[in-house]
């Protein structure tokens, strides 16, 4: 062989050599990168951990937190609002009532025909319409103006098939989902607006009384006869179709959870002495916090970032609004660390709230053998092309870890309030029904998240109890539920039929 030849030989060798070497440290490297990657995972799932003894302080404390906001006013981070709700429908109501449910960019109006004893929903119709931006920072005037102008087309449109009885006045349920410091069924001061909403002049004045002028300045004899928020009215529409029900939750973008208080459980300095011998009391629960609760990094984040760091830590965790940006939280940090998605950060992933919690659902969800769900949420959302297998399992991993969590708290929140009203075992020869009532977004489209709630439940009160507690679907409850309370709070006294 000439010396050319093995001057080739040796160069080729030597690059044959390069490439291996560049190979394996290209592997390695992987390989580092897919460790990281998974420690994340792995520590992620350890400090999310919700072992049935966690819930079960987390639950203690729910209790305990309610206890204490009943006897102080202030007392706990739970504000265990009265609701002045002391007669909930019964079924026997009868006649035609309104309701506005106003929490958000729309709102919905509603009418509902009673039939009384056996009678039940008769007939009933909405409509939703959408609130102009602008409005949402105009005056209180324009915005109130604008809502009974439509409530007024509304009532224009009634049929034959819904009847009010000669010289009645309508009578009118307002769900008005924003904080309010309520003073009677039918009266409360706005304390702040939320949703995007921004009217000064509002603020501390009489939502009702705004309301009510502005039905005045439409001709329209209309009488508000009961003012709730949403998970009042939730519990409203569940108890109208089941006696049984003793609370409600909202499972949606936020959350929340309202019960039915014995009387005499209420402490006298609420001056107050419900005609039925119970009151719904609204927890607000969304700002429940314990030490027993397992925040991470990314929660301490999440909180310190938004708009009321330090407030709302039980939402944070368990509501729709932020289970999609947790997730987008440590997906950021892993490929921060780890490189997951190529040697710098997809731009869009570090966009807060870019990922959404219905996103989530959906690669949570995804049951196809590639997990082709989680690659086009990803290629679309946060613009990641050309993923593996084996990183949209990841994927799904820290989906199921982060709506896991959520569900099981929320669960012990539940049991929270079982304990609070003694339900949460069975009493020797009782034959008790407890229902809860469950709306919102994320409860009714989540599965995964819905299954886990109600399986965590059972295994948190046992299957022999677990068969009294029924956790019950209550589809746009704070809507009629609202009809329902105008009805059982009118001021014709006849309207529930006797039995």
């Amino acid at each position: 062989m000439g010396k050319v030849a093995v001057g080739l030989a040796v160069i080729g060798a030597a690059t044959v050599c390069a490439a291996a070497a560049l190979l394996v440290r290209h592997r390695m490297r992987s390989s580092a990168r897919w460790v990281r990657a998974m420690a994340i995972v792995a520590d992620l799932d350890e400090r999310c951990g919700t072992p049935l003894a966690k819930l079960r302080q987390v639950a203690d404390a729910m209790t305990v937190e309610m206890h204490a906001g009943l006897a102080s006013e202030g007392g706990s981070k739970l504000k265990m609002l009265i609701s002045y709700v002391d007669n909930l429908p019964t079924g026997n109501e009868k006649g035609l009532f309104y309701a506005l449910d106003l929490g958000g960019t729309n709102f919905r109006v509603l009418r509902v025909q009673l039939g009384g004893k056996d009678g039940g929903i008769v007939n009933q119709e909405f409509a939703e319409v959408s609130i102009p931006q602008d409005l949402m920072v105009g005056s209180s005037d324009t915005l109130f103006d604008y809502i009974a102008a439509e409530l007024a087309k509304f009532v224009a449109q009634e049929g034959e098939d819904f009847q009010l009885p000669p010289g009645r006045q309508r009578e009118l349920g307002f769900t008005f989902s924003f904080p309010v410091m309520q003073t009677s069924i039918d009266s409360g001061t706005l304390i702040k607006w939320t949703k995007g909403f921004n009217i000064e002049d509002v603020v501390g004045q009489d939502v009702v009384a705004e309301l009510t002028r502005a039905l005045e300045r439409q001709g329209l004899d209309m009488r508000v006869s009961a003012l709730v928020n949403d998970t009042v009215g939730t519990l409203a529409g569940g108890r109208y179709n089941n006696k049984d029900v003793v609370a409600a939750v909202i499972l949606g973008t936020g959350t929340n959870a309202a019960y039915v208080e014995r009387a005499h459980a209420i402490p006298k300095w609420h001056g107050l002495l419900p005609k039925s011998g119970e009151m719904v009391i609204n927890m607000e629960w969304g700002n429940f916090r314990s030490s027993h609760l397992p925040l991470t990094e990314y929660d301490h984040s999440l909180d310190a970032e938004s708009l009321n760091p330090g407030e709302q830590i039980f939402e944070k965790l368990i509501s729709g609004m932020y289970l999609g940006e947790i997730v987008r939280k440590v997906l950021c940090r892993i490929a921060e660390e780890a490189s997951l998605f190529g040697d710098t950060v997809p731009p869009k992933l570090k966009v807060p709230f870019i990922l959404r919690t219905p996103h989530t659902s959906a690669m949570h969800h995804d049951t196809s053998p590639d997990l082709k769900v989680v690659a086009d949420k990803l290629r679309d959302i946060l613009e990641i092309t050309n993923t593996s297998l084996k990183e949209r399992k990841l994927v799904v991993q820290l989906c199921n870890i982060v709506a896991t969590r959520g569900a099981r708290l929320a669960a012990a929140g539940i049991l929270g309030i079982l304990k609070k009203l003694g339900r949460e075992t069975l009493k020797n020869g009782e034959d008790q029904k407890t229902v809860i009532a469950l709306d919102g977004g994320l409860y009714e489209h989540y599965t995964e998240y819905r299954k886990c709630l109600e399986s965590t439940l059972t295994e948190l009160i046992g299957e022999k109890v677990s068969e009294s507690i029924v956790i019950e679907h209550s589809n746009d409850g704070s809507g009629i539920g609202a009809a329902f309370l105008a009805a059982s709070h009118s001021q014709y006294p006849d309207v529930e039929e006797s039995s």
